[in-house]
C-alpha cells in the first residue's frame, strides 16, 4: 500500500476492524472466565463461589455466542486450523503493512506555520 488516502485502500477496513474487535473481545472473554475459574478455586464462602460461578457460567454463555457469531462471519475456525493459519497470517501481515506505512512527514519542521507572538 503506497497511498493510504486512496479510498481504495479502505475497501474491507469495516470489515477487518470489526474481526478485530471480536478477536480481541474473544480474548478478554476468555480471561475473565480463566480469572474466575482461578478465584472459585481460592474462595472458602460458600455465597461467594456461588455467585463467582454464576458469572463464570455467564462469561461461558458469552464465548459461546460470540464464537458462534465469528465463525458464522468467517472470522474464525475453531475446526479447521489450515484455515485459521491463513486467516491469522492475513490479519498479520495487514497489521504489519498498516505498521509500515509512511503518514508522519520526513520534515517534521512547524517553523513559521504558527502565528508567532511579539517579542
Amino acid at each position: 500500500m503506497n497511498d493510504y488516502l486512496d479510498p481504495q485502500n479502505a475497501i474491507d477496513m469495516p470489515d477487518k476492524a470489526d474481526s478485530a474487535f471480536a478477536m480481541d473481545f474473544l480474548i478478554s472473554v476468555k480471561t475473565g472466565i480463566r480469572t474466575y475459574g482461578a478465584a472459585i478455586t481460592e474462595t472458602t464462602d460458600p455465597e461467594l463461589r456461588t455467585v463467582l460461578q454464576r458469572q463464570m457460567d455467564k462469561a461461558l454463555d458469552l464465548h459461546g455466542e460470540l464464537s458462534d457469531f465469528m465463525i458464522e462471519k468467517g472470522w474464525l475456525h475453531p475446526h479447521d486450523l489450515g484455515n485459521q493459519y491463513e486467516v491469522d497470517i492475513k490479519s498479520l501481515e495487514e497489521a504489519v503493512s498498516i505498521a509500515n506505512l509512511n503518514i508522519y512527514p520526513k520534515d517534521t519542521d512547524r517553523l513559521g506555520t504558527f502565528a508567532t507572538p511579539n517579542n
